[in-house]
Formats: structure tokens, C-alpha cells, sequence
């Protein structure tokens, strides 16, 4: 507990914020909050402030903070719209368990529900987008608000916590002292696993003859990848990723055979209808994973691990159900599990591997028409980058060939945005990682249509010297809407081409080095010439105009349906 110190509720949000340990905080100022704007310009609590171009660039560069690092990221908005502007990344962080906290101001306590100017109710609006939402209205509870904030925002599952603060709570004096939240009544941030269930699956595992692990991002966030590869290794179990679950396990792991669902490989998406013992691990069942959840994984007995309960039996139900940390879990079954021959069930692992390559990864890697394709931008950067680069993408086609091409070798190195499918997420989620670690290349895919809805956080990049490598794969359309238009709707493009700036000018218009490249050869000088820039760099790359993302599994069809071009 610190020494109790008389200050204002703006000092004392400062002071909260510095015993959490933040260092770093996204945000935009305004009216309402223009008292911990003055407090933080005279902050000594080494707490970096920085300045992006819209509310919405903040609270998705603290996403992508907290994604890269681990920590809880930190933004500021001001009340009414700056406050509103927050909302899209707030179900962002919610449904792909991201832990942030969002700090937002609001109008004098006497004001509230008199429709005062920049008045809104933030607190019945992300009620049901956040894990806990808290109005403050006096100084003597901001210590107690920050410290709940951060407790329930990182531990359990994780996620996005909203810190309404009236004005006059920001400038009253207060004594301040802080002790971090251990915990809350009816709220238990690790439950207790139950033994007799993981006897129950580790005997299911062994008796299996074609087992398979399906892991998700509640692998990264239990920092579980250890104990997966462990489990994986002893039970000689092939193991498949989710999106949101890639990077957990290196890539060239001989055990990983690719990632799930939609746009995933043939290989895992066949395994998963022909396994008889499915471990899902983190994971929540997406739609996008299973497609219709009546014929998914039709010959398998389930065992599903989750440390959020209401996620057992939701969409699949389980032979096993076990709720606990994924960590925990797995320790507990790679203990109990043991191996056996298994070389038929990896053999036709490999052979629908194969069968993708010959018809789908060899062409899109290595294209032999005229025109660039996604994944060979993509595969010349995984190269270049030795598979050791952050990849964060927007959402879109571009968003899926970087899923299926990136190549990693560390976990949460893939920064996207999964359940809500956010359009303009990528670039200030990629300026957030990067200020997370600022040691490692932050590669940024982006289309042409979302990068333009965030494009104004290069003045973020410039100001802040931040060196995040800007990819945009321009296809002239919006590509994957594009792609759902020729093969379901008859190429009916209605609203889908696009006519684009020249974001080479822009780009030197914030000071930012930029190049396009057209052909095959200017793609590798540009590529070259990118990462042997030491600051941030923005690379236009025109790619197929009608380069889809295959495989696909149409929406709401069976993952056994799996199309392999446009004729399929």
C-alpha cells in the first residue's frame, strides 16, 4: 500500500495508473478531461502519452500493445464523441479477450442526464461489451476504480474494462493512497480443475486412434505454449490453430499441421472430420471454425478446455467439458497421457498438405502470371524476415493470406482482429505493437479499402518516429466482399471497386518513405530496400486484381465442403 498523499482525482488517476505499472497510454484530449490532460503534463510518474489522430486509432493501438506484450494496454477519451469513438474497439477487445483499459471522461456529476453538451451514457452503452464498466463521480474512488480495472481486465478470460470519470471527481482533492486488487467475492480469476474430468480426457487421448489438438488464443493468453507442445510431443498428437491461436507453436513445429476454419489449410480442416478424439483448447468454436456446427467433426468425442465456463457446451457440446486455465489443463494431461504409433494419421496429414500445395499454396507463392499475388508478398516477408517478424494485418483478403503465409517462430506474433472483424484495426494496432516492442520488426498487411479508414494515424507514425513497415496489398477493390460477389452473387460487384489516392504522396506527405511496386523484380528491390529503412516505411504493392483467398468453406456449409478454386 502506498503513503497516503493529498491530491487531485487527475493526479490521483496518474498515480493508480503508474502503481499498475503503465508506461505508456493512447488517447485523444478534449473538453471533459482537460483536468488529467494538465495533470499528465506535469506528470512524474514517467507515463508516455501518445497523441493519435482519432479516439478510434487509441483504443486499437492499446489493443495491439496488449496483444504484442502481454500487459494490459491503456487509452483516454474524452466525454461524448470522444468517449463513442471508443465503442469499436471496446467490442474489438471483448470478443477476442483483449485486456484494455479505457478511461473516458464525462460531464460534472449535477450535470449527468440533463443532455449537457458531450453528454453521453457510456456506461449503459458498453455494459454489454465490456467484462466491467464503473462510473466515478468523487475523487475518493478513482484509487479502488483503477486498481478493480486492472485486476478484472488481465486475469480470467481477458478483456476491455471502461473507467467513466465525471469532471468534477477530476479535480477534487483527495487523499490518495493504492492497494492493487488480489481478488473479488464471486469472482475467481483461476477456477480449480477437476481431476476426475482430465482422468476422463487423458483416457480418451490414449485410447484414440486419430486424436487431434485444435488450439486457440486462450493457448497465448494462459501462456500455455509450452505445455501444448509438451502434450502434443508425448501423445504424438498432430495439433491445428485457430486465426486467433497462430503463432503459439512454431510454425515449422514437425507435430503443428496448419490453421483451421474458413480460409485455413486442407489438411487440419480434414483431419477435424475425421478424427474420433477432438481437444479443443482455448478456443470458443467460431463459426468460422466449424462452419455448420451440425456436421463438424461428426466422428469425434470432444473434449473441450476454456477458462470462461459459459463457453463449454455453447455452440459444440462436449463429451468432456473442463473448465480451467489452459496452462494448468494441459500440465495436468501431459502427465497422464502417453503415446503410440500414429504415422498413418500424420501420413494423411501430409498428403492433404500435398494435394493444398499442388493445387493452391505453389501457384499463390510462386506465381507464374504477370501480375503479383498476396502470398507471394507475404511468403518474400516471412523469407526476408526469417519468420521472425510481428505480423499484424487488417481485416479482408489480405487478412487471411497473411494467416495462411506468415511464418513464425514466436508466439503472439500474429495481431489481428478475429470475432468482430474490424476494417481499420490493422495500422494503429501495428503502431501499438510496435511502441510495445519497439525491438522487434512490426509488419503491417493492409488493403486498400482498410487502411483508408485509419490512414490518418500516419501523423501518429510520424510524430512518434514509430518504425512500423506498412504493407498495402491494393487490389482496387474491397477484396474479400469482392470475392463473395463473384462466387455467390453472380459478379454483381455493386460497391466493391475502389479509385484509391496515390499512397505513395501521401505517405511523403507525413515524411514517410514509400514506393510502388507493379511487377515481380520492383517487388524485391522494394522489399529490400523496406527493411533496410530503420524507421517506419510504406510499401503499395498492386496485386491481382481477382486474386481470391482459396481454400474456402462457404458460409454456413460443412467443413467437409471445402472449395479449392472457383469452380470447385
Amino acid at each position: 500500500m502506498t503513503k497516503i498523499k493529498r491530491v487531485s482525482g487527475s493526479e490521483a488517476l496518474l498515480m493508480a495508473l503508474a502503481e499498475e505499472g503503465v508506461d505508456t497510454i493512447f488517447g485523444y484530449p478534449g473538453g471533459s478531461i482537460m483536468p488529467i490532460y494538465d495533470a499528465l503534463y506535469q506528470n512524474t510518474h514517467h507515463l508516455r502519452h501518445i497523441l493519435t489522430r482519432h479516439e478510434q486509432g487509441a483504443v486499437h493501438a492499446a489493443e495491439g500493445y496488449a496483444r504484442a506484450t502481454g500487459r494490459v494496454g491503456v487509452c483516454f477519451a474524452t466525454s461524448g464523441p470522444g468517449a463513442t469513438n471508443l465503442i469499436t474497439g471496446i467490442a474489438d477487445a471483448m470478443i477476442d479477450s483483449t485486456p484494455i483499459v479505457c478511461v473516458t471522461a464525462q460531464v460534472p456529476s449535477k450535470a449527468l442526464g440533463t443532455d449537457a453538451f458531450q453528454e453521453a451514457d457510456m456506461i449503459s452503452m458498453t455494459s454489454p461489451i465490456t467484462k466491467w464498466n464503473y462510473q466515478v463521480t468523487s475523487a475518493d474512488e478513482i484509487a479502488e476504480a483503477i486498481a478493480k480495472a486492472f485486476y478484472i481486465a488481465r486475469t480470467g478470460r481477458p478483456g476491455p474494462v471502461v473507467i467513466d470519470i465525471t469532471k468534477n471527481a477530476q479535480v477534487e482533492i483527495v487523499d490518495f493512497r493504492y492497494e492493487k486488487c488480489q481478488g473479488l467475492r464471486c469472482y475467481h480469476e483461476k477456477p480449480t480443475v477437476d481431476l476426475s474430468r482430465v482422468d476422463q480426457a487423458a483416457a480418451l487421448l490414449n485410447d484414440a486412434l486419430r486424436p487431434l489438438i485444435v488450439f486457440g488464443q486462450g493457448v497465448k493468453l494462459a501462456g500455455a505454449e509450452r505445455e501444448l507442445m509438451a502434450l502434443s510431443e508425448k501423445g504424438n498428437i498432430p495439433m491445428a490453430s485457430t486465426l486467433m491461436g497462430l503463432s503459439a507453436v512454431p510454425s515449422d513445429h514437425p507435430h503443428y499441421v496448419g490453421m483451421v476454419g474458413m480460409h485455413g489449410n486442407v489438411a487440419p480442416n480434414w483431419l477435424t472430420q475425421e478424427c474420433d478424439v477432438l481437444l479443443a483448447v482455448g478456443m470458443r468454436f467460431s463459426d468460422r471454425v466449424t462452419g455448420d456446427v451440425k456436421s463438424y467433426a461428426p466422428k469425434a468425442k470432444v473434449i473441450h478446455v476454456d477458462i470462461d465456463a459459459s463457453e463449454l457446451g455453447r455452440l459444440v457440446k462436449p463429451a468432456i467439458g473442463i473448465h480451467g486455465d489452459a496452462a494448468d489443463v494441459l500440465d495436468l494431461l501431459g502427465e497422464r497421457v502417453h503415446g503410440k504409433d500414429r504415422s498413418e494419421w500424420f501420413a494423411l496429414a501430409k498428403k492433404k498438405y500435398d494435394e493444398e500445395f499442388c493445387a493452391i499454396i505453389d501457384s499463390d507463392l510462386h506465381p507464374t502470371k504477370q501480375r503479383i499475388t498476396m502470398g507471394e508478398v507475404i511468403g518474400k516477408v516471412a523469407e526476408l524476415t526469417d519468420a521472425d517478424a510481428v505480423i499484424v494485418t487488417d481485416v479482408g483478403q489480405q487478412q487471411m493470406e497473411a494467416a495462411r503465409y506468415s511464418k513464425y517462430t514466436k508466439t503472439r506474433s500474429l495481431i489481428t482482429s478475429g470475432g468482430l472483424g474490424t476494417m481499420g484495426y490493422g495500422f494503429p494496432a501495428a503502431i501499438g505493437a510496435k511502441i510495445g516492442l519497439p525491438e522487434r520488426e512490426v509488419v503491417l498487411f493492409a488493403g486498400d479499402g482498410g487502411i483508408q479508414m485509419t490512414i490518418q494515424e500516419l501523423g501518429t507514425v510520424m510524430e512518434w518516429n514509430v518504425g512500423v513497415k506498412i504493407i498495402i496489398l491494393n487490389n482496387s477493390y474491397l477484396g474479400m466482399v469482392r470475392q463473395w460477389q463473384e462466387l455467390f452473387f453472380g459478379r454483381r460487384y455493386s460497391s466493391t471497386p475502389m479509385q484509391n489516392p496515390d499512397f505513395v504522396q501521401i505517405a511523403n506527405a507525413y515524411r514517410i518513405p514509400a514506393r510502388r511496386a507493379t511487377t515481380h523484380s520492383e517487388l524485391d528491390e522494394a522489399l529490400k530496400e523496406m527493411f533496410a529503412s530503420p524507421g517506419a516505411y510504406l510499401l503499395e504493392v498492386a496485386v491481382d486484381e481477382e486474386d481470391n483467398v482459396f481454400p474456402m468453406i462457404p458460409s454456413g456449409a460443412s467443413v467437409s465442403d471445402i472449395l479449392y478454386n472457383a469452380e470447385s
